[in-house]
């Protein structure tokens, strides 16, 4: 499950979305020791590093820490059929389905993200992804009737929750739940928190190339260092973030993608239109939760610059948007100070 990875600090190079940088400072003591393991869940890899004065107890952390996000993912995958979602996907229209406790509160916080992005984020968005081919697969054109027969299946109005009793049931046929918008960020904020009550002074959680969550600073008391690639040109750099105790989540178009007559469709689905996102081009979200840094990106990405104004309302988070130009370029819009553009 676990092993090591590069040297301290400057792993995880090469993702699709997200560097992470060593410190510039150098004044890490002797006695400080860093333990990195990882393993493959949720359909791909989970990385934690973890620094202290002692490496067993730090292994043995991690080691939890990676059975947990495996605990997490039977729980949350509609992939495998001894899951609570795929249970709930499969009966929750013809009857309710009573939930772990855990699994009904991310239902309920998923809920209210969607009101609150006026439904810009929603997890039954999967008829829709069904529909353009992205369900396990590439994608392909979709048929407009298609579109418009899974729109009438799309929307948290159609989630009807129990909180006392922790039940769930959908008010329609064909409604299906899809946690991959908030899973992994679930995942990491979970993880951060065992993490932090095993007393750990700092880590770093990587989900796939898209969510990452800090637990504490570096050894030299800096920020831990996220680095955005550019969605144009992968060798360049968009943006850096620095993060203690918060958590980064990037949204881009350019992570699953089909092209037709000359035009890009990338994977995700605007669930309010039913039609592929094409307002921004890459969107990232800087807060405290993981669940909602996720969740936010994605919306971010569907809105385009006009979720901005609601972001900024939110005192303790930074965003950015990458938005296209008519002339094929791009315009950057950062919120709040998390965010940087890179040094030169």
């Amino acid at each position: 499950m676990g092993g090591d990875s590069p040297p301290p600090f400057s792993y995880f190079d090469g993702a699709t979305n997200t560097r992470f940088f060593r410190s510039e400072r150098t004044d890490m003591t002797d006695s400080t020791g860093v333990v990195i393991l990882q393993t493959r869940a949720m359909a791909t890899y989970f990385e934690i590093a973890l620094w202290g004065r002692d490496e067993q107890y730090l292994r043995g952390v991690a080691q939890e820490a990676l059975e947990e996000i495996h605990r997490i993912e039977g729980q949350l995958s509609i992939y495998r059929d001894d899951t609570d979602i795929y249970e709930l996907n499969a009966v929750a229209a013809y009857r309710p389905i009573t939930l772990d406790p855990r699994v009904f509160r991310l239902l309920e916080h998923a809920k209210r993200l969607s009101a609150e992005t006026g439904g810009a984020f929603d997890i039954t968005v999967a008829p829709l992804i069904r529909a353009w081919g992205f369900m396990g697969a590439s994608g392909q054109m979709a048929d407009p009737a298609a579109v418009e027969e899974a729109l009438t299946r799309v929307g948290m109005n159609l989630v009807e929750l129990d909180e006392e009793n922790f039940t769930a049931r959908y008010l329609r046929e064909g409604v299906m739940i899809d946690l991959g918008a908030i899973g992994k960020g679930y995942a990491l904020e979970q993880v951060a928190e065992l993490i932090r009550d095993y007393e750990v002074p700092g880590g770093l959680i990587h989900g796939g190339t898209s969510s990452v969550a800090a637990v504490g600073s570096q050894p030299d008391g800096s920020a831990w260092q996220v680095a955005i690639q550019d969605p144009v040109d992968a060798n360049s750099l968009l943006s850096v973030a620095g993060l203690r105790d918060a958590s980064l989540s990037v949204s881009a178009i350019h992570g699953k993608f089909f092209t037709d007559a000359d035009a890009r469709y990338g994977h995700v689905i605007d669930p309010r239109t039913g039609q592929p996102v094409r307002n921004a081009l890459l969107a990232a979200v800087v807060c405290p939760s993981a669940t909602e840094s996720d969740a936010l990106s994605t919306a971010l990405l569907i809105k385009g610059e006009s979720f901005l104004d609601i972001l900024a309302e939110r005192r303790e988070s930074s965003a950015l948007a990458a938005l296209p130009l008519e002339d094929g370029g791009m315009r950057v819009v950062i919120q709040g100070n998390a965010i940087q553009a890179p040094q030169e």
